[in-house]
């Protein structure tokens, strides 16, 4: 599948591989790719956030997480730590979303899945998908994006 990717959306998957090591996590998740998505400035401004606020948005709610089971991570970064060497797996919900971003390509009838496709596929996660939690965080809403980028995929067809 992944050679359907069109060059921006290889990036953006390759970016949340990327992000996933740079915090040490052990598995990509849909949030990894939600942050690699952001390393783009169309879909950052799609969708009306930036990488810089989506990675502190994130490190909050690991930050609360921690406190929620009693451990108080100090003041200093989450991230940075050095994580497992090898290659990273996906979890399942990320997966799906790499799934849906494909159905959502063949459904227009694309030959390629592009950042678009992706990012549609991350809007339709539902709490608690860390990528919709961290969405949420961030303030975005998800069903006016989620139609901006449908009604711009019907004006490229």
């Amino acid at each position: 599948m992944f050679e359907r990717f069109a060059a921006a959306a290889r990036s953006t998957v390759t970016e949340g591989i990327l992000e996933a090591e740079r915090r040490g996590d052990r598995r990509i998740g849909t949030q990894h790719l939600l942050l690699g998505l952001l390393h783009d400035p169309e879909s950052a401004s799609a969708l009306g956030t930036s990488l810089a606020s989506a990675r502190a948005a994130d490190e909050d709610l690991d930050r609360m997480a921690l406190a929620a089971v009693g451990i108080d991570p100090g003041k200093a970064p989450l991230a940075g730590t050095v994580g497992k060497a090898g290659r990273l797996p996906f979890t399942s919900a990320a997966k799906d979303v790499l799934a849906r971003s494909a159905r959502q390509a063949a459904a227009e009838k694309s030959r390629t899945i592009t950042g678009r496709h992706l990012a549609l596929a991350l809007l339709e996660g539902a709490e608690p998908d860390p990528a919709a939690t961290l969405l949420s965080r961030l303030g975005v809403d998800a069903r006016a994006v989620r139609d901006r980028l449908g009604q711009q995929g019907q004006q490229e067809r």
